[in-house]
């Protein structure tokens, strides 16, 4: 007994030591993570910032770009009038011309009733004064150059409303140009950004995605999923309300990178693997430990079942020639009976560690052999009773001669618990598919901190005795005949053995 003890003992400071490194471990990783997930959501903040300041910018751009717009529309009302002006003879058109030179960035064409070109600058680049366009046609690609603004109608012959068609000048189509490179590179720079955070940018009823980036491999045409994503990021993060050009007011979705996610469950699961590798190591060891016994507890068997052949063998001899002698045959056939009993445990021995033959015997014949045999060990002060409960005495699969080990163990602590004086009871039970056995003494019971102890090998609380019986028990009832055995309950007044074999 001291021997457990002293293990359970290190058990638990084992136990201890190592639930003081895992929490240490876990206590540090944990610092180290927050700190790095405190970075990782300042990069997110401040990603967040120059999104806001990027989308403040755009705005201002296209801002300046519309009063651009209007003020190339004013210039090509003033090159208009100065056109109409240089037809009337009556004014000085000196001025007027230095309107109309001016002009060297403005497309505008003027088309007459019949749509016919009567005049142009600029149209295929800034400058420029071909006259090859006089007198064709304004149809075709021309006029789809032309359309995206209404024209402006002019009198420059008294009685005819001409056209003056116009677009962007050159400088404002470049500089257009790269206000769109601008917009394009702010979306792409907000959607795959270096902080990895995901990104779903949306219109202003959040229905239409506008742009997405960093999603993993979620699909973004399903329109459940979108609208979850959206939900969960909305949890996590006050989204971003921006002005962008051809979409209006929109609604920039974020959330924590993938990075700093995995950061915040990294302890859990550093936690996990660490109990998973404990776990899968003690089970090995278990393993490894329970072989090494297997073998041990199989050659000390078979070791003994040699050890005992020999002089059995001697005393069957030594019986024969007492009978030769004539000695009392009373005598002669009690020698014989204990001479038999050696055998049976020679036998007993010999067949630990080897597949036992199972044969079907009736349970309760196989519990009243092993009683009766008891009761002719025992003194007469403990008494035996068997009660068979299932009416049927069942066949069950058993090797005869282990089996009544069993028995014989359980039931020679029960003496030894009794001190000599008490009863042993043993019911027998059936349901469907199994038959229970229950062993009960009146002996001074097993403290429920022990119910397991008591089947480990070198376990006793008597002075004597090897503390191998209720080991040997637990092997043969749960390694050969599949079944098990445990303390069913105990206290001052008794304990309760129960067995549990299949049918």
């Amino acid at each position: 007994m001291d021997i457990y003890s002293k293990k359970q003992r290190w058990k638990v400071y084992l136990l201890g030591f190592a639930a003081a490194i895992v929490g240490l471990s876990l206590y540090y990783t944990n610092i180290l993570v927050n700190q790095i997930a405190e970075d990782e959501l300042q990069k997110v903040r401040i990603w967040a910032d120059a999104v806001q300041s990027r989308a403040n910018l755009v705005l201002v751009t296209e801002e300046f770009f519309e009063q651009m717009r209007e003020e190339e529309r004013k210039r090509v009302m003033l090159w208009a009038e100065a056109t109409r002006k240089i037809i009337d003879n009556g004014q000085d058109i000196e001025f007027y011309m230095r309107i109309l030179e001016d002009n060297t960035t403005i497309p505008v064409v003027v088309v007459n009733p019949d749509n016919i070109i009567t005049a142009h600058r600029n149209v295929f680049g800034k400058g420029d004064e071909s006259e090859f366009l006089d007198g064709q046609p304004f149809e075709d690609e021309l006029r789809q150059m032309f359309s995206e603004y209404d024209p402006i109608p002019i009198f420059i012959i008294e009685g005819q409303v001409d056209s003056l068609f116009y677009r962007d000048s050159w400088l404002f189509t470049s500089m257009k140009e790269v206000m769109d490179d601008l917009i394009d590179s702010f979306l792409s720079e907000v959607v795959i950004n270096s902080a990895n955070v995901p990104v779903i940018i949306t219109d202003s009823a959040k229905t239409r995605i506008i742009a997405a980036g960093n999603i993993g491999n979620g699909d973004l045409n399903d329109s459940i999923y979108v609208q979850q994503t959206i939900n969960a990021m909305a949890d996590r993060n006050e989204p971003l309300v921006i002005e962008l050009p051809l979409h209006g007011t929109c609604h920039v979705f974020y959330t924590h990178s993938f990075l700093l996610t995995q950061l915040r469950y990294y302890p859990i699961a550093q936690f996990i693997a660490i109990g998973i590798f404990l776990i899968v190591a003690y089970i090995l060891f278990s393993i490894a430990r329970n072989a090494e016994q297997n073998q041990v507890w199989v050659g000390m068997s078979k070791e003994t079942a040699h050890q005992l052949g020999t002089p059995i063998s001697s005393l069957i001899a030594w019986v024969e020639l007492l009978k030769d002698k004539g000695v009392d045959e009373t005598t002669i056939s009690e020698i014989q009976k204990d001479v038999g009993r050696l055998e049976n445990i020679t036998e007993r021995f010999s067949k630990i560690g080897s597949a036992p033959k199972l044969t079907p015997y009736p349970i309760a014949d196989a519990v009243r052999e092993s009683i009766d045999y008891m009761k002719t060990r025992t003194t007469q002060k403990v008494k035996f009773y068997l009660n068979d409960h299932t009416d049927e005495n069942p066949a069950v699969p058993l090797n005869l001669n282990l089996f009544g080990w069993v028995l014989e163990n359980i039931c020679r602590n029960a003496v030894d618990a009794m001190s000599g004086n008490g009863s042993v009871s043993v019911d027998i039970y059936k349901n469907t598919r199994k038959v229970y056995i229950d062993i009960s003494d009146t002996g001074k019971g097993i403290p429920k901190g022990k119910f397991k102890d008591i089947f480990q090998p070198g376990f006793t609380s008597k002075k004597r005795g090897w503390g191998l019986g209720l080991s040997l028990s637990k092997r043969i009832i749960e390694n050969y005949h599949k079944g098990k055995i445990f303390v069913k309950s105990s206290s001052p007044e008794g304990t309760t053995f129960r067995i549990v074999l299949k049918l």
